[in-house]
């Protein structure tokens, strides 16, 4: 049996990742906003005032990429630094009031983005397709999700 590289799952999810990140990357771009940087600034829309750590488990990062990225969104003034009271070396992140506004820009292009890439996908057909996701990266991990 002769398998096509095309016809690999690992490719084609790859291929869809990228298509669909290039998609969002591109509609983000008018906020200056790269698709990772908005993940961070949507989990504090979510709940301000979040350690890095946090960042870091829930969005799968080495701490130096969320460094980079809590970095660049403070200069662009969109986020802030507290550092703890008891440990100078902890802080939590921030939303500043431009931070805040930004979320009533974003959040319709990321609606209407959403729409357009699942467009003709059924609610049905989607929660299917989760499923099957998980199911090959719990099959990649060795059954180690549960």
């Amino acid at each position: 049996m002769t398998v096509k590289i095309h016809d690999h799952i690992g490719i084609l999810v790859r291929n869809a990742d990228l298509v669909i990140a290039n998609y969002v990357k591109k509609q983000l771009e008018p906020f200056q906003l790269a698709p990772e940087q908005n993940l961070i600034m949507m989990m504090l829309w979510n709940k301000d005032g979040i350690a890095p750590n946090e960042f870091s488990a829930e969005l799968k990062k080495d701490k130096a990429n969320i460094a980079r990225m809590i970095a660049s969104l403070e200069k662009k003034g969109y986020i802030k630094r507290t550092t703890g009271p008891s440990d100078k070396r902890t802080y939590k992140v921030h939303l500043t009031e431009d931070g805040k506004r930004l979320e009533h820009l974003v959040l319709p292009v990321l609606q209407e983005t959403h729409q357009t890439v699942m467009k003709g996908i059924s609610s049905e057909q989607y929660v299917v397709i989760q499923d099957l996701l998980s199911k090959m990266m719990n099959n990649a991990l060795g059954g180690k999700i549960q």
